[in-house]
């Protein structure tokens, strides 16, 4: 039974995805090969855990390594342009190896683990799904967040912009107009994350901070809408 899933392990796990910096590519077999340099198991003691989740020897499940960024987690290359629906098959994939479920006859220790990656495996899905909360992590990798109270950095035009589109929600009582309000921020969001992307390419990170904290006021505003949606459902 372990062979077949070692050879699934090796194929998903074995591999750094290109584009990452700072760790060096090893196939399966250089992955097992790699000696004290690496962690080692908690179950049989033995080195060289490499890139997997699991020990070559003994195959117990290993802790969530914590150097591994979500990029590198769900097989993605470093950057804001994200195939969405690699990502997906990357998240079934995780989730069929670590999902809690089949793990019940397995270690106290190894069902433990297996919640820790299977969360693990969610937050990297639900993060690099979206393009703002992909945009916010891809900053914090970069060493810059967006701290909360950030009105005074935006110019006074887009303030008032945003305001204008809170009063008309706020008057909106039909579902004519709330699509209206809807469809308007909708095409915002697609100009602002075609413009982020941009800007992350050519690493204007204070540009991307500042496309993405427009985003993060457009983003409440759809959270409004859904909110106000509901009646009309």
């Amino acid at each position: 039974m372990w062979g077949g899933r070692a050879q699934v392990l090796c194929r998903l796990w074995g591999l750094r995805p290109a584009g990452v910096p700072g760790r060096r590519v090893l196939s399966c077999h250089a992955a097992s090969e790699e000696g004290s340099g690496s962690a080692r198991c908690w179950n049989c003691g033995s080195p060289g855990r490499g890139e997997g989740f699991f020990c070559h020897q003994c195959r117990a499940l290993q802790p969530p390594d914590p150097t591994r960024d979500y990029f590198s987690l769900m097989d993605c290359n470093r950057s804001f342009r994200v195939n969405t629906t690699k990502l997906q098959h990357r998240f079934q994939q995780l989730q069929r190896l670590v999902h809690p479920d089949f793990f019940n006859q397995r270690s106290q220790t190894e069902k433990d683990f297996s919640e820790k990656h299977s969360t693990l495996v969610n937050e990297a899905y639900k993060t690099l799904l979206a393009p703002l909360s992909r945009g916010l992590y891809l900053l914090k990798l970069h060493g810059i967040e967006i701290p909360k109270g950030t009105d005074y950095e935006m110019d006074s035009q887009f303030l008032v912009e945003i305001m204008e589109i809170n009063e008309k929600l706020a008057e909106a009582q039909s579902e004519a107009a709330m699509k209206e309000i809807e469809s308007t921020i909708q095409a915002k969001q697609k100009e602002c994350t075609d413009s982020v992307s941009r800007a992350f390419e050519q690493d204007d990170f204070e540009k991307a901070k500042e496309i993405l904290t427009k985003m993060k006021y457009f983003s409440n505003i759809e959270e409004k809408i859904k909110l106000k949606k509901i009646p009309y459902s």
